[in-house]
């Protein structure tokens, strides 16, 4: 692959010393923070909502690690939180609350934000105080975010917001949003007039409606505008530059550790089963040993991507690359399991894996949804790769 292609730029990068000393106090505090916790509930993990455990985390100064402490940050690299997602999703801790304000909006706001949003919003969510949520995917648009409908048009008062966001992940426990909406020009216009705001939910016109999933879960939400009047300063960075904002906030989302791990609770306790004499078989050790090995150059890439993004850069293709292999990961480790204790007699499986195992599989088709469909996802690779 030629040296200047987007994607021969990922090359072996280790996590400094200084930040894997981070994981024994980690694993000590989640241990005991997970210790009644059943394993078919730690595995929905970043999905699984406790602002307690948020609060928790923002005292220990583990949430908005990276963020400059003026703000009430760590002021640490992003290898520190990189360390610190990672064991969060092995132990299955419930993260889902302040999740995407630590990963996204903070940064995003800390980028392009005015002085006066910084000191509003950030240390908030440092303290496990703020929760956002992301307005991107529309109806009929899915990730082709470029299509967007909803309008936040300029009045005397700032911008009249109108529109509907879907597939928006836990906006019935959040106070904001960071939204994608369209300021100017129309739909067909395409990257053109786009600009990010930041929505209060509390505000009149609002309207949020949590969607039931296959587990029974209600993750995922539809978000409704109605008139809703934005002030001046609800806009983050400059109007119209919403799309190059945005691609650069996608890298932060398609990179992490999370687009690995989603299914790693019930993989180790699969693994506990198979290492007792009734669990073990020559198929479930080679089944073990092929996602070992899947996951390992994986996790590699992900470590090197956050290496660039540690840099500076902006590495949207490689990151794409980094959930489409992993989330097609996450996908096969349930139905391989599920295909390894199927065979099996009833009475020889325990209850708790079953129970894990029915979660994940259950919760397995939307992997492949957040943060990008793998279609989308593909047609960026291929671009990479200069075959579109």
């Amino acid at each position: 692959m030629s040296s200047n292609s987007s994607l021969g730029s990922l090359s072996l990068t280790r996590i400094p010393a200084a930040d894997e000393a981070l994981r024994s106090e980690v694993r000590a505090f989640l241990a005991e923070a997970t210790r009644d916790m059943p394993a078919h509930i730690r595995a929905r993990s970043w999905g699984g909502y406790n602002g307690e455990f948020s609060h928790k985390l923002g005292a220990k100064g583990w949430l908005g690690v990276t963020l400059p402490k003026e703000y009430g940050g760590g002021g640490r690299s992003a290898f520190t939180r990189y360390v610190l997602v990672e064991e969060f999703l092995n132990f299955g801790a419930p993260v889902g609350s302040h999740w995407i304000a630590d990963r996204q909006s903070a940064p995003l706001i800390l980028k392009y934000g005015t002085e006066a949003q910084k000191q509003f919003y950030i240390p908030k969510v440092c303290k496990g105080e703020a929760f956002f949520c992301i307005g991107m995917s529309e109806p009929n648009s899915g990730s082709d975010l470029a299509s967007v409908r909803t309008k936040a048009v300029p009045n005397e008062k700032g911008f009249l917001l109108n529109g509907q966001k879907i597939w928006t992940t836990n906006a019935h426990h959040c106070q904001y949003m960071i939204a994608l909406v369209r300021t100017s020009g129309t739909s067909e216009d395409r990257h053109k007039g786009l600009s990010q705001v930041i929505v209060d939910l509390s505000l009149p016109g609002v309207t949020v409606r949590p969607i039931q999933d296959l587990s029974g879960d209600s993750h995922f939400c539809e978000v409704f505008f109605e008139n809703v009047q934005l002030g001046s300063d609800a806009l983050i960075g400059a109007e119209g530059q919403g799309w190059e904002q945005v691609t650069a906030e996608l890298a932060f989302e398609r990179s992490g550790p999370e687009r690995l791990f989603s299914s790693i609770v019930l993989f180790d306790q699969w693994l506990d089963y198979v290492r007792t004499p009734q669990g073990r078989s020559p198929s479930a050790q080679q089944l073990a040993g092929r996602v070992l090995t899947e996951l390992a150059p994986l996790r590699a890439m992900s470590v090197s991507v956050q290496e660039k993004l540690t840099r500076g850069e902006s590495p949207i293709v490689e990151a794409a690359l980094v959930k489409e292999l992993g989330t097609t990961l996450e996908q096969f480790i349930p139905a391989a399991i599920a295909e390894d204790l199927f065979s099996r007699d009833a009475e020889d499986v325990p209850v708790e894996l079953l129970m894990t195992l029915k979660y994940v599989t259950e919760a397995s088709p939307s992997f492949s949804l957040r943060g990008g469909t793998r279609d989308i996802l593909r047609g960026m690779i291929a671009r990479g790769l200069g075959l579109r």
